[in-house]
């Protein structure tokens, strides 16, 4: 039976908030492998068949909708792209089944919460879709979005546990049940507008994000001919899954080996952030396609694209260009020289009476500046703070070398390519820290041994990359943060505890590990490590659903504040792939986006109107984005070491750099 409960006015089923959710899926556009997603399902026939593999990224425009609780499955839009305004239906697994089987934009939405509602317990939603602007029929996968939307939809709602694969494979299974028959590379629409790597092995998909090393910019434009995509696909099928003559033969190398030799030349290309090669290889794949497939059906001769294809006006805007979707005179992709192409292209497109839009997939943005707050009073550890500050306790580092803790902190920085470091200290610390970095004497460098003298000179260097900023009023943890708005400049910043030191068990430091996956999911970015349940009343524990198979990377769903261990246990215990429950806490190192200082600038706002004298909580501003804009937690390869409790430092002193 459900806990129903109400906290400050606040709806509440078993402990989590009601809620209406504000959900948006993009359309996706393969840029290159399309028909690979269901040739490489007939590998369960005919091994000799070549894996699939394609390269999709999801798009700009998309479907826009609000999410609640019902009993009923309602799904309803008063938009003019819809036959009808509303569904209405009982969640009954026959009752959707039949509307499913009706064809239709609500076969879709009935498909998904038909199979939703066969594999998991839920009640119902109320969905209204609020805005579209994702062109239909367009080789985009509007009914892909819609499957992943109603399977995001329930997941978010009735906290299903599904991560990005298990929402797909909830849409792919949901649009099986309907007169359509999507691809299995439509579902990537799930993943946002960010290129990803599909592998189609018989029944098994594997995916992974791409990396973009420059910045790419298409426009896609609708060619507003026609094409038979029934026929495409049942002729293409044709040549599977034994080839039994030279053109079927043909049809089985394009999608098969030749597809995955170009595929990774695109990873690479896009990568190296290398636009024309890019461009050239997007002509190469349409040249290869049509000698090789387009004899296997004669929708592919395609007389419009193909005469898009070969303008020689349009040829000057851009490095390449190839069909899209099943090919044939559906709609065509550009990937443009500069911003200036892509603007005279959709001019010179729209006078031919062919709408476009555009895509641009940017690099993931990189982190320079990291933040430690170090103006603590350091009472756990008092009496020894009379004679140093927390962040000079002395560590023997994995050189050898016996260091102030700070120092091992920064070198960790700036070994990840962090380039400036903010001390947030207390006005009367300064001098301490000065004194710290200052140089040796001449006469003292002399008689160092060649590499303490080569680190003295590594102090100065050091100093170079630090600004101070001062806490002089102990306002709390998010106060400290709050400071340091101005040194961030509207860029990511690392934060790293300042009594915490770290040590990678692998190749890669934990704060480039870090960056790495922030540049990846380019949202607030919390560090985690799993913690026995016993002590998470010590700890910040969070959350949340695994989003990858290697199970490092977790979309945040909930964070609290050291729970005992009855609430942990019975909300906060995160399921593995062993089907055992976790619990993880804060590792100690965050990448804080813009969002967050504007929480915490709105948070000390509120606090000073209305003279509130208590502290500001870094906790509180982080949840505040995590609702608004999502978070996520990743579990670096490495350990943490505690500074601030005299039994831990000991245990420090003892294990580190061993």
């Amino acid at each position: 039976m459900s806990l129903h409960s109400i906290i400050k006015g606040e709806i509440r089923v078993n402990g989590i908030r009601a809620r209406k959710l504000n959900l948006f899926v993009p359309g996706r556009l393969c840029l290159f492998g399309e028909h690979s997603d269901w040739a490489g399902m007939y590998r369960t026939v005919n091994a000799d068949v070549v894996m699939g593999q394609a390269v999709v990224t999801g798009i700009e425009q998309g479907i826009y909708a609000t999410v609640e609780r019902n009993d009923k499955f309602i799904v309803e839009s008063s938009l003019d792209v819809y036959d009808e305004p509303k569904l209405e239906s009982p969640m009954d697994t026959a009752r959707l089944l039949e509307v499913a089987r009706q064809g239709g934009f609500f076969s879709y939405v009935a498909g998904v919460a038909s199979y939703i509602n066969d594999n998991y317990t839920v009640g119902g939603l109320k969905i209204t879709v609020t805005k579209m602007d994702l062109p239909i029929k367009s080789g985009l996968s509007s009914s892909a979005a819609i499957c992943v939307l109603v399977a995001r939809a329930f997941n978010q709602m009735y906290n299903l546990r599904m991560n990005v694969k298990g929402e797909m494979q909830a849409a792919f299974r949901g649009e099986q049940r309907t007169p359509s028959r999507c691809g299995r590379l439509d579902q990537a629409c799930a993943y946002g507008v960010k290129p990803v790597l599909m592998d189609f092995d018989g029944v098994e998909i594997d995916s992974r994000e791409l990396s973009v090393g420059a910045t790419f910019r298409w426009v896609i434009a609708n060619l507003n001919a026609s094409k038979d995509t029934i026929k495409i696909l049942a002729d293409l099928n044709r040549c599977y899954p034994f080839a039994e003559d030279e053109i079927q033969k043909k049809v089985q190398e394009a999608l098969g080996i030749d597809n995955k030799i170009m595929n990774e030349k695109a990873v690479k290309y896009l990568s190296d952030g290398d636009a024309g090669a890019l461009g050239a290889l997007m002509d190469e794949w349409q040249l290869n396609f049509d000698e090789k497939v387009m004899p296997a059906c004669s929708e592919l001769i395609a007389p419009v694209l193909h005469s898009v294809l070969e303008d020689k006006e349009i040829r000057k805007f851009i490095y390449g260009a190839k069909g899209v979707g099943s090919q044939g005179d559906g709609s065509v992709q550009f990937l443009c020289k500069d911003e200036e192409s892509v603007k005279g292209l959709r001019e010179y497109l729209d006078k031919k009476g062919m709408p476009s839009f555009t895509l641009t997939l940017k690099p993931g943005q990189s982190v320079r500046k990291a933040v430690i707050p170090l103006a603590g009073y350091g009472t756990r550890i008092f009496p020894a703070t009379k004679a140093m500050k927390k962040g000079f306790s002395p560590v023997v580092d994995k050189d050898g070398m016996l260091k102030p803790a700070l120092f091992i902190m920064l070198e960790e920085l700036f070994n990840a390519g962090i380039e400036d470091v903010c001390l947030i200290i207390g006005e009367d610390e300064q001098d301490e820290y000065d004194k710290l970095f200052a140089p040796v004497d001449e006469d003292l460098k002399l008689k160092l041994p060649n590499d303490k003298a080569e680190y003295a000179d590594r102090i100065v260097e050091m100093r170079q990359h630090i600004t101070f900023v001062y806490q002089n009023e102990r306002k709390g943890f998010g106060h400290a943060v709050h400071l340091t708005r101005q040194f961030s400049q509207g860029a990511p910043v690392l934060l790293l505890l300042g009594d915490f030191i770290y040590e990678s068990t692998g190749p890669v430091s934990c704060s480039r590990q870090v960056i790495e996956a922030y540049m990846e999911c380019g949202k607030t970015l919390v560090s985690i490590e799993e913690v026995d349940l016993e002590k998470v009343v010590h700890y910040g524990i969070l959350y949340g659903q695994w989003d990858d198979t290697e199970e490092t990377m977790m979309k945040v769903e909930r964070m609290v504040e050291k729970p005992t261990d009855d609430y942990a246990e019975e909300y906060l215990g995160v399921i593995n792939n062993k089907k055992q429950k976790k619990y993880y806490a804060t590792f100690g190192q965050y990448v804080l986006t813009p969002e967050v200082y504007d929480e915490l600038t709105a948070m000390v706002i509120t606090a000073d109107n209305e003279g509130e004298s208590g502290e500001i909580g870094l906790t509180e501003a982080l949840d505040n984005v995590r609702q608004k804009y999502g978070m996520y937690a990743f579990c670096p390869e490495g350990k943490s070491y505690d500074l601030g409790l005299p039994e831990a430092y000991r245990y420090t002193i003892a294990n580190f750099g061993l």
